[in-house]
């Protein structure tokens, strides 16, 4: 049974489908689990074991899917444009805040490398785990750690964030949007700035905000941690 390869855009295809079955899937059971992203992920893999198709069979039809990462990047700054009046008043705190996750992240990365005894290669790989894939690709290249590796951290860091996030704000009775925004954004990147739309228009412009400026900051800030491990 491997007819699916002989499509072109059978991996582009198989991708739109099992995330808009996600998304119906989640609109209809309220299930946080239920994200779009690892619906699809899950039901991308089983099939392509089922039809027996190879990687380079279905990428080759979902690189077009690809193509939009970075002009929808671009696009989060339309909300933040709408919000550019609370970002002035709130500018130093923003800054702080965003840069304070940024070096969260980073910190605990290194933690967590001393801790299960990963080398140098992991370290960096994983390094750019919460910016957006178009940086971070970059970023891990540069610092000669395994894209695929932080490809992958990407995209769970993304999801967790998405699912769990509104969730750890009503434990911590965190309500204020500029704050919430900032975090789903510097933590989860674009995935976490779905989830921060879903929640107001505050939050997403505040998260379209912080994973540019998050993306910026770890350039910066790898090069400098890097030689840690």
């Amino acid at each position: 049974m491997n007819f699916p390869q002989k499509s072109l855009y059978f991996g582009a295809v198989l991708s739109l489908l099992t995330f808009w079955f996600g998304t119906w899937l989640k609109k209809k059971t309220g299930w946080a689990i239920l994200n779009p992203i690892l619906v699809s992920i899950l039901l991308c893999i089983a099939i392509l074991k089922l039809f027996r198709v190879d990687y380079a069979s279905y990428e080759a039809g979902a690189k077009y899917i690809g193509y939009l990462l970075t002009p929808t990047t671009v696009c989060l700054a339309i909300p933040l444009y709408k919000q550019l009046s609370l970002l002035r008043q709130n500018l130093a705190a923003v800054i702080i805040g965003i840069f304070s996750g940024v070096m969260a992240s980073a910190a605990s990365i290194f933690a967590m490398c001393l801790l299960f005894g990963l080398n140098h290669t992991y370290y960096v790989s994983l390094l750019p785990k919460s910016i957006t894939t178009a940086i971070a690709m970059g970023v891990s290249e540069e610092a000669g750690g395994i894209v695929t590796i932080t490809i992958a951290c990407i995209i769970i860091t993304g999801t967790l964030g998405n699912i769990i996030g509104e969730s750890i704000f009503k434990w911590t009775h965190l309500d204020n949007p500029i704050a919430r925004g900032l975090a789903l954004g510097t933590s989860a990147h674009a995935v976490g700035t779905a989830k921060a739309m879903e929640l107001g228009e505050i939050e997403g412009a505040m998260s379209s905000l912080a994973v540019a400026v998050a993306g910026l900051m770890t350039v910066i800030v790898v090069p400098l941690v890097t030689g840690l491990i």
